[in-house]
């Protein structure tokens, strides 16, 4: 089946112009101004505009947390992701034993009869043995060529020092990319412990015992590690201005190290966790102050942010009530679970936000729109750096002959009242809810086939492939 994308303006990371795209079954197989092909359907792209999908590297879907799951699955945050143009995810495998090939046959066998987009994985790695030790070169093999470790969340997730030492000094000698969740364990631990002991339980105590210094010495820490083990390392969801001036540091000291901040960061504060609504603000790391957005920004404008991605990680406000997904009545635990009244407690409200579906028509406005940033350096932020660093470019993340026909058709005079109906996440509230939005994709192709055409959605469950990765490049 062929597909002929005519009179629309191309978009990539490096350049914008005006061509036709022919699609051969899956793949990309001619990019030429003036093409025909009477075998084709045709799709007119006038006044449009057509990039590669996005690749969201940061995303946890149907993630057990604190005896409930992140609303979205599989099948439901593919969906989503689509209809915001976004057609490719990492989630991330949950090592439960000694066995890496065991946690991701495991991981695969819950997701792929679910997934309705392209997914890849990286391994998290939250204990350190010999026997893991020994097997992490074979992750290659396995299709995954990165791996996240936490200085936070201790007995829990929280590898000390020494054992993210040893991990990165194998990832060094066999290609892998360490991730890594930059904040220190062992002071959160004290003041969460203080906090509650004085009966300080509401939604912005989340952030007080999280201090945005711990962020900045656990960064540089990581990155400091890094560069004596003769690593690269990848800093997860940056929040923080001080986060980007270690980052900084460090890449002009040589050391291999990239970063990524979400949208939460760049549109909300510490002050929404002060409001009646708080908890549905509560993500990990927190909210930030105005000063520390503004330094967000700057940092994508000027490239020492690499890659906007979401942490997505949705849960119900309230959790007892349920939302109509696809004719079905569907509740889950949420947030109340830290807010019902007379239990307040914030640290028994999960951690996350939903995302997926916003980050790239949000950015489009508040970043393009304004002037902030171009079309091209939108298309390297949120596809076709990620899919460079973790490997899947140029499979993924750019209009390129033989690439996968992953496409959005924007339309960037469309004009949208944005919220939760619009963006198919499966929970029951939307942080953009109201923004009014110009610039929407208006249908989204993956590998060829069109799954989203304006709100019609055409995407299946288990028609998402698990994608293998090779080492990454640094950028």
């Amino acid at each position: 089946m062929k597909t002929l994308i005519k009179n629309g303006t191309l978009i990539n990371a490096d350049k914008m112009w005006k061509a036709d795209l022919l699609i051969d079954g899956e793949k990309i197989v001619r990019i030429e101004p003036f093409l025909e092909d009477h075998e084709a359907n045709v799709i007119d792209a006038e006044g449009m505009l057509v990039m590669p999908g996005g690749v969201d590297p940061h995303v946890h879907l149907a993630l057990p947390m604190f005896g409930t799951i992140s609303s979205d699955d599989y099948y439901t945050g593919g969906k989503a992701a689509a209809f915001g143009g976004t057609t490719t995810v990492i989630d991330f495998v949950s090592l439960e034993n000694d066995s890496l090939s065991q946690s991701l046959a495991k991981h695969r066998a819950k997701a792929d009869p679910q997934v309705s987009i392209d997914y890849g994985a990286h391994m998290n790695i939250t204990h350190f043995s010999e026997g893991l030790a020994a097997e992490l070169p074979d992750l290659l093999e396995m299709g995954i060529s990165s791996l996240k470790m936490f200085t936070a969340y201790n007995n829990r997730l929280r590898l000390d020092d020494g054992d993210i030492f040893k991990v990165m000094r194998i990832a060094g000698k066999h290609q892998l990319l360490p991730m890594i969740h930059a904040e220190n364990g062992d002071i959160i631990e004290v003041l969460v412990a203080e906090a509650l002991a004085n009966g300080n339980t509401a939604p912005i105590y989340h952030a007080l015992t999280r201090p945005a210094w711990g962020e900045v010495e656990a960064s540089l820490r990581a990155i400091a590690i890094a560069a004596q083990a003769e690593s690269a390392v990848y800093l997860v969801h940056m929040n923080v201005s001080g986060e980007v001036d270690q980052l900084t540091y460090g890449r002009r000291k040589g050391v291999k190290a990239i970063g990524e901040t979400c949208p939460q960061y760049l549109f909300f504060s510490e002050d929404d966790l002060r409001k009646d609504d708080g908890a549905k603000y509560v993500c990990s790391p927190p909210l930030r102050k105005v000063e520390d957005q503004n330094r967000l920004w700057q940092a994508l404008e000027d490239g020492e942010i690499q890659v906007l991605a979401t942490d997505h990680c949705p849960f119900y406000y309230d959790g007892s009530q349920p939302i109509s997904y696809e004719g079905q009545k569907i509740a889950i635990p949420g947030k109340e679970l830290g807010t019902q009244k007379g239990h307040e407690n914030f640290t028994l409200i999960p951690n996350g936000l939903p995302g997926l579906a916003d980050r790239l028509p949000v950015f489009w406005t508040a970043a393009v729109n304004s002037g902030r940033i171009s079309p091209m350096q939108f298309v390297a932020l949120c596809a076709t750096n990620p899919a460079k660093i973790f490997g899947l470019y140029p499979q993924k993340g750019t209009l390129e002959v033989g690439s996968d026909a992953d496409i959005a058709i924007w339309d960037p005079k469309k004009q949208v009242s944005y919220g939760k109906a619009i963006a198919k996440q499966r929970t029951d509230y939307n942080l953009y809810e109201g923004m009014q939005l110009i610039g929407f994709p208006i249908r989204v192709l993956l590998r060829g086939k069109t799954i989203v055409e304006g709100e019609q959605w055409y995407g299946e469950a288990g028609a998402g492939k698990f994608l293998k990765r090779k080492p990454g490049t640094f950028i």
